[in-house]
């Protein structure tokens, strides 16, 4: 069975730009500025700007389950786009500085230590060491993301950037560089795994 009409609305906070041209999105904030393609998707998009408020109308015509059901991921697409270029916690305030999304990954070995260098200005990483390998694993970060070492934690890294799907993905190839090969995973738990997924919004800034 159809649904003739499956609607879902976002609200734009203030200081965030939105402009739609089919199907292509693009957010601007004062973090910076993000545009996502979503022509794959058969969703009606639609900025109603009114006195108080814009907000965005998603509109779903006659969809069976597998359409409706995208409405909520397009839904989730956008909040992140706005999520990204401002403050984190959704709510602006002055007195705080936001640095977007924030993946926190773990380095675990049991004999061989993990060597980490990173390079450019946390543009790209390099992985030795791993099991003993002489070989170099290198790692370039995604567009807008930065990886740094954390301070307060010992074998500890941290990626930062605005587009979630850029720091999940960077997160996912390091990851995915580190994995144990022709020999028993529930023995050998060597790699670099994501520890924690949040979102920075407690950095106060001197006034």
């Amino acid at each position: 069975m159809k649904d003739l009409i499956t609607q879902e609305v976002i609200k734009v906070p203030k200081g965030v730009n939105v402009s739609i041209k089919g199907r292509v999105i693009t957010v601007e904030g004062p973090r910076g500025k993000l545009v996502r393609n979503l022509q794959h998707v058969s969703v009606d998009l639609k900025l109603i700007k009114t006195k108080k408020q814009e907000v965005i109308h998603l509109t779903v015509w006659h969809g069976g389950r597998k359409q409706v059901a995208c409405i909520g991921t397009i839904k989730s697409a956008i909040q992140n786009l706005i999520k990204g270029v401002t403050q984190a916690s959704g709510v602006p305030s002055p007195s705080y500085s936001v640095e977007g999304f924030l993946y926190k990954m773990r380095l675990v070995y049991a004999h061989f230590p993990i060597n980490v260098i990173i390079q450019d200005g946390g543009k790209w990483v390099e992985i030795r060491n791993f099991l003993g390998e002489k070989i170099v694993r290198r790692v370039d970060m995604l567009d807008g993301v930065i990886i740094s070492e954390s301070t307060g934690q010992k074998d500890e890294l941290i990626l930062q950037g605005n587009d979630v799907n850029n720091v999940s993905q960077s997160a996912a190839s390091i990851k995915n560089s580190c994995l144990v090969r022709h020999k028993d995973i529930r023995k050998f738990l060597d790699g670099i795994y994501v520890s924690e997924k949040t979102v920075v919004q407690e950095l106060e800034t001197e006034e």
